[in-house]
């Protein structure tokens, strides 16, 4: 089967969904995901509830939510990272992820061992 760009892009974004619903609960209100070199980035939006940006409204909560949601990717690090190289068949080196306490997007950058854009068309 050949897999394009596009189509796993779209399946990475399907799956990331269900794992934020299993995982956290709730899923963000838009998932894109794009492949670029060796990295699959992928920017959830609307990922903060009503209640988390009332508390970033103060430097106090702003930080606290930063922390709360980092250490929830955290915990779940191991099973994203194998949810992705289940979905790409290459293995991910590292996940680096940071939320935006302002816009309640997050960014999440997973690291392949080799180049998965090459691989596709």
């Amino acid at each position: 089967m050949v897999r394009t760009k596009g189509s796993l892009e779209a399946a990475i974004s399907k799956a990331l969904t269900q794992w934020e619903k299993d995982f956290l609960g709730r899923g963000s209100v838009s998932v894109k995901t794009d492949i670029l070199r060796d990295m699959v980035i992928v920017t959830l939006k609307g990922v903060l509830t009503p209640a988390e940006y009332a508390l970033c409204k103060k430097d106090e909560g702003r930080l606290s939510i930063k922390k709360i949601r980092c250490e929830l990717v955290e915990s779940g690090r191991d099973a994203l990272g194998e949810l992705i190289q289940d979905l790409v068949g290459i293995e991910v080196m590292t996940l680096h992820t940071d939320i935006s306490t302002k816009t309640g997007e997050r960014l999440m950058v997973f690291k392949l061992t080799t180049d998965l854009e090459k691989t596709l068309t």
